[in-house]
């Protein structure tokens, strides 16, 4: 997944059309894009919806479900055949997401990716990785500034503590490398070059996206390059015809096992692109 578009559950106009703007996955959106007033009709609507949408063409269709009870009205209603996984705004804890996989019993092909949005569900992000149905996490960062009181630069070091700590839960876990933050600003989108190429440093394979603009170049950074699809096919032809577990490159860097290792997770990316 390189690139996940929010749209708000309360437009079902804009739903058919997010389908087509070239992303991986559509995150329809019940909590924070939904007034309090309009819940209960946003529920209903994007149920009617996803009873009647059409394919989707390789784009996977995620709902970002409330918290708590509310959430779990949310659940009720969009379980359905269309959906692919849903995302659970402000988890805390394993323990809420027990309680989703219970009520999701009846749907075993829903994935969850828990949404961290505050100081205690990063600390808590090893044990929420390895909770069932987990298949990748998402930084909520917009709380998770406020919960901590950050407020970040233009390279955004201040978050790069929280941020490792969720590539390290999901590596560690063996789940989906994390899903990155939002960027607010649409308009500056060499900003959000920059930023994403900085997330994918890190260890992120992709990003949410508010606004379908951003789409593009989202999918552009974790795509992997023709040059870098060639080096990876050529160090793993010559690390495999060797009799050694240690190659040299043409710059005469040694590879090993390790190097390897990146080389097939970059062709990984690539068929899954």
């Amino acid at each position: 997944m390189r690139s996940a578009l929010y749209v708000p559950g309360d437009q079902p106009g804009k739903l058919g059309k997010a389908l087509g703007r070239g992303a991986d996955a559509l995150i329809v959106d019940l909590e924070d894009a939904v007034a309090p007033a309009s819940k209960d009709r946003a529920r209903a609507e994007v149920a009617e919806w996803l009873r009647n949408t059409p394919t989707a063409g390789g784009c996977e269709i995620w709902v970002r479900i409330n918290p708590g009870e509310l959430g779990h009205a949310d659940l009720r209603a969009v379980a359905l055949p269309a959906v692919a996984g849903v995302c659970v705004a402000k988890t805390e804890s394993a323990a809420e997401l027990v309680a989703i996989d219970e009520l999701l019993r009846d749907s075993p092909w829903i994935k969850v990716c828990p949404l961290l949005e505050s100081g205690a569900a990063v600390l808590a992000a090893a044990e929420i990785a390895r909770a069932p149905r987990v298949s990748r996490l998402q930084l909520g960062e917009a709380d998770l500034r406020a919960d901590l009181g950050v407020e970040p630069g233009p390279d955004e070091r201040e978050l790069l503590w929280a941020r490792s700590q969720v590539v390290l839960a999901s590596a560690a876990a063996r789940i989906g490398p994390p899903l990155g933050p939002v960027s607010t600003d649409f308009r500056d989108l060499d900003r959000l070059r920059a930023s994403t190429q900085a997330l994918r440093r890190l260890g992120f394979r992709g990003r949410a996206c508010i606004h379908p603009a951003q789409v593009a170049v989202v999918n552009e950074v974790f795509t992997p390059s023709a040059a870098e699809v060639e080096r990876a096919r050529e160090l793993i032809g010559r690390f495999e015809a060797a009799e050694s577990g240690v190659v040299l490159d043409d710059a005469g860097r040694m590879v090993d096992e390790a190097v390897i290792r990146q080389a097939r997770r970059l062709l990984a990316d690539l068929r899954e692109s």
